[in-house]
C-alpha cells in the first residue's frame, strides 16, 4: 500500500517538483520513497512496506529498464500470474507482485488490468513510445486522480499532491454542490477542484503527446442465476473462504476492524487475526465494544477498542477534512479514523467489512420495496398524483414514501443516503447552473435497463454510496494513519456470486443479505449474524444539541465567506430547529458544516494539517 504521483511535461525543475507532491502523501507510505525523472516524465513512489519488504522498492524497472512503474495497492493473484507469466519465459528478480505488472504489461499490454484479482491505481511509463499507461481497479477501492491543461498531465493518489505543481491552477468547481448536498459526498467524476476527474473504477487511461484515451476492462454486471437456495449459500461460503485467504497474503501481521455486525463478525471468524480493534462511545447505543468483545472472546483472539468523546470527535474534524481532500458528511469518517490510529499502533494491514451491504442487499430500503409492493398496484398515474400532493406538504413522516412511489426509481432515486431534496436545495443554495442528480444517475439506470427496481438501486449503491463515499473514506482514514485497509467483500470472484444471487436470496419482507447470513452462520460463533448492522454509529444526532458543539457549528454558519454559497438565515434556521427539538435536522445540518469545514482548509486557511 503506498501513494504515487507524476506528471509529465517540460518542466525543468521535476526532482523538486515531484519530492513536493509525494511529500504531501508522505502518510500513504512513511517506509521509503523513490523517483524516475527524464526530460519528459516525473514519477514518484511513497511506499508502506506490505509484500517483499527487503526488495519490493519502487519505482521498478523491466529487465532493459524501457518500463518504470508505480504502484498503490495488492494484487492478491500475482503468485498464479506469475507462474503464467514464467510459461511466457518472463524472468523475476523479486517476489513483489509489482513486478507481475511490468512483465504483464509486457506480455498483454492493455489487456493486462483484466487478469488481476486486488486492489490497484498504477501507471507505468514505456520510455520507448513516451507513453503514460494507468488503471484503477475494478471498484475503485485504491484512488486515481488526474489533473491536464495545455503544458502538464499529472496524476495523484490524493489530489493534495497536485497542489505542489506550479502548473496546476486551484479554482472551486461550484457547479456540483447541489449534488453534494443531495448524496452527502461527491457523486461525480468530476471533482471539487475544477479540471481534476477520478478515474472511473475499471477503467484505464492511455496519454501520449498530451492526448487522453481512455478503456473500460471491467463492467459491474447482475445476472441472476436461479440455482437451489442451499446451493448459493455454499456458493458464498467457498468464495469468502477464498477471498479471505487471499486478502491474508502479506509478510507483515494483519489485523481486522471489528463491530457488531454480520459483516466484519464473517471475517473476523473466516480469517481469526490475532488482533481486532474496534471503536465505541459512552452512550450504549452507539457502542459496539461489548458485541465485539463476546464475539473475540469466543473465538479466543484480541479485541482492543477505545471510547470516542464529543471532544475528541468535534478536535479531530479539520484533519478528517484535510485527509478526505473532498467534503464528506459521513460522520462514520470520524469513527474510521480512530480505530485506525488505534490499529495502527500494532499492525500495517487490516480487514474491513466494506461491501456486503451492496452487493449482498442489506439496506432496509430494498426490504421496503419488497414489503410495501402492495402500493405499486395502484395505478401510477393515481400515485404521481398522491405524489405532486405530498410535495407541497410539510416534510412529516410517510411524506417521503408517498412522493417516491408516485415517481418512476429513476426519478427518485440516487441512493440509500439522500440528504436534501431539490425542493430544499433551491432555498438555501445561492448558486446556479448545478449539475442535476438525473444527469449523474442516469448512465447506471442505462446500463441496467430491463433489470428490477432492487437491482436498479443496488447498481446505484455499488457505484455512489460505496465507491465515492464508503471506499473514498476507507482508503482516506486507514492511509492517513500509514495502515493498509483491504476489503475482501469487494473482490470480484466475490462479486461474481453475489450478482448471481435472485433477488429473493437477498432480500425478503423479513430480512436482508438473507443468503450471506446463512453462509455467515456457518462460521460465526455467536448471534452476529442475526444483528442488523449499524456501521460505525455516532452519537452525533444527540451532540448537535449540546451547546459547546451547537456553538461550534453556529460560529462556521455565521462567517463572511458562508454568504456566497448558502443562504444564512435558512441554514442557521435548520441548526435551530434541531437544538430546539422541533425537527430532526442534524444530516443536514451536517452536510452543510462539513463543506464549509473543508472550504475553509483548502480554500481560505491554505495549510497542511
Amino acid at each position: 500500500m503506498c501513494g504515487i504521483v507524476g506528471f509529465v511535461d517540460k518542466e525543468k525543475n521535476k526532482k523538486k517538483i515531484i519530492k513536493k507532491m509525494a511529500d504531501r502523501i508522505a502518510h500513504r507510505g512513511p517506509d521509503a520513497e523513490g523517483f524516475y525523472i527524464d526530460e519528459n516524465v516525473a514519477l514518484g513512489h511513497r511506499r508502506l512496506s506490505i509484500i517483499d519488504l527487503s526488495n519490493g522498492k519502487q519505482p521498478m524497472y523491466n529487465e532493459d529498464e524501457s518500463l518504470v512503474v508505480v504502484f498503490n495497492g495488492e494484487i492478491y493473484n500475482y503468485p498464479e500470474l506469475k507462474i503464467e507469466l514464467k510459461k511466457y519465459k518472463h524472468k523475476f528478480s523479486t517476489k513483489s507482485d509489482t513486478e507481475v505488472l511490468l512483465h504483464g504489461y509486457e506480455q498483454w499490454g492493455k489487456e493486462l488490468p483484466k487478469k488481476l484479482r486486488g486492489m490497484f491505481a498504477f501507471a507505468i511509463w514505456d520510455k520507448n513510445n513516451k507513453t503514460l499507461f494507468c488503471a484503477r481497479d475494478n471498484f475503485g477501492i485504491k484512488p486515481l486522480y488526474f489533473y491536464q491543461n495545455d503544458e502538464t498531465f499529472m496524476f495523484a493518489s490524493e489530489i493534495k499532491s497536485f497542489l505542489e505543481h506550479p502548473n496546476f491552477k486551484k479554482e472551486l468547481n461550484k457547479e456540483i454542490l447541489a449534488a453534494y448536498l443531495s448524496f452527502s459526498f461527491t457523486p461525480t467524476n468530476e471533482t471539487f477542484f475544477k479540471n481534476v476527474y477520478r478515474l472511473e473504477p475499471g477503467y484505464s487511461l492511455t496519454i501520449k503527446d498530451n492526448k487522453i484515451i481512455k478503456d473500460k476492462f471491467y463492467s459491474i454486471e447482475f445476472n441472476e442465476k436461479h440455482q437451489k437456495y442451499e446451493d448459493s449459500v455454499l456458493e458464498i461460503d467457498k468464495v469468502m473462504k477464498d477471498s479471505v485467504e487471499h486478502h491474508m497474503l502479506s509478510d507483515v501481521e494483519v489485523g481486522s476492524f471489528l463491530s457488531s455486525g454480520i459483516d466484519s463478525s464473517y471475517l473476523v471468524s473466516l480469517a481469526k487475526p490475532n488482533k481486532t480493534y474496534t471503536v465505541g462511545y459512552d452512550i450504549a447505543q452507539y457502542n459496539e465494544i461489548d458485541y465485539a468483545k463476546d464475539l473475540t472472546d469466543k473465538l479466543k483472539i484480541t479485541n482492543i477498542s477505545k471510547k470516542i468523546s464529543k471532544e475528541e470527535y468535534m478536535k479531530i474534524i479539520p484533519k478528517i477534512m484535510y485527509h478526505m481532500d473532498e467534503p464528506s458528511s459521513d460522520p462514520a469518517a470520524v469513527a474510521l479514523y480512530f480505530v485506525s490510529n488505534l490499529a495502527s499502533k500494532d499492525v500495517k494491514v487490516v480487514l474491513s467489512g466494506e461491501g456486503a451491504d451492496e452487493f449482498f442487499g442489506g439496506y432496509n430500503i430494498y426490504r421496503k420495496d419488497v414489503d410495501m409492493g402492495f402500493y405499486n398496484k395502484i395505478p401510477f398515474k393515481i400515485r404521481h398524483l398522491i405524489a405532486k400532493i405530498a410535495s407541497l406538504l410539510p416534510e412529516v413522516r410517510g411524506i417521503n414514501f408517498l412522493i417516491r412511489r408516485g415517481m418512476t426509481l429513476e426519478e427518485s432515486y440516487i441512493g440509500v443516503n439522500r440528504v436534501f431534496g431539490k425542493n430544499e436545495i433551491k432555498k438555501i443554495l445561492k448558486l446556479n447552473n448545478q449539475v442535476s442528480n438525473q444527469s449523474i444517475t442516469a448512465p447506471i439506470y442505462a446500463e441496467q435497463k430491463g433489470k428490477s427496481d432492487i437491482i436498479k438501486m443496488q447498481a446505484i449503491d455499488i457505484n455512489f454510496w460505496l465507491i465515492k463515499d464508503i471506499l473514498q473514506k476507507a482508503d482516506r482514514m486507514t492511509m492517513a494513519n500509514s495502515l493498509e485497509g483491504r476489503v475482501p467483500f469487494i473482490d470480484k470472484e466475490v462479486f461474481s456470486v453475489a450478482s448471481s444471487l435472485p433477488i429473493e436470496y437477498k432480500v425478503t419482507k423479513e430480512n436482508t443479505k438473507v443468503a450471506l447470513r446463512d453462509a455467515a452462520k456457518k462460521v460465526i460463533p455467536n448471534e452476529s449474524y442475526k444483528k442488523k448492522k449499524l456501521g460505525f454509529p455516532v452519537p452525533l444526532r444527540s451532540w448537535m444539541r449540546e451547546d459547546d458543539f451547537y456553538n461550534e457549528i453556529k460560529n462556521i454558519f455565521g462567517k463572511d465567506f458562508v454568504k456566497e454559497f448558502f443562504n444564512q438565515k435558512y441554514i442557521i434556521k435548520l441548526l435551530d430547529q434541531h437544538k430546539n427539538n422541533k425537527k430532526d435536522n442534524y444530516k443536514k445540518v451536517w452536510t452543510i458544516y462539513c463543506f464549509l469545514k473543508w472550504y475553509e482548509i483548502f480554500f481560505i486557511e491554505e495549510k497542511a494539517i
